[in-house]
């Protein structure tokens, strides 16, 4: 039988399923998968995003990062790893598309 844990020792363990953002990353590979998620806003109306998957972790890519690398894919296809720098919140949020290798 599976030993019961107290509200206290559930709570403790607990983590937070939160999603992070590609930037957070200090570097990522062109070969991650990417996944299609489905989320609801603060007014209840639901809208789909894209995430990749890193030690378990989702990590949302706006479609601004994807345009952006589809750009400098076009230039140099054999890129294998970039990062993200993020500037500003809200809807004034910039990302900067970044080649390391």
């Amino acid at each position: 039988m599976d030993e019961q844990k107290s509200l206290k020792d559930t709570a403790l363990a607990y983590e937070s399923k939160s999603v992070g953002n590609i930037a957070d990353l200090p570097k990522v590979t062109t070969a991650l998968k990417v996944e299609d998620r489905e989320g609801t806003n603060d007014e209840g109306k639901t809208f789909q995003y894209k995430v990749i998957v890193v030690d378990g972790q989702e990590y949302r890519v706006p479609a601004s990062v994807l345009k952006s690398l589809k750009a400098i894919l076009d230039d140099n296809p054999d890129l294998q790893e970039f990062k993200v720098k993020k500037s500003g919140t809200g809807m004034n949020t910039e990302y900067t598309v970044i080649p390391l290798k």
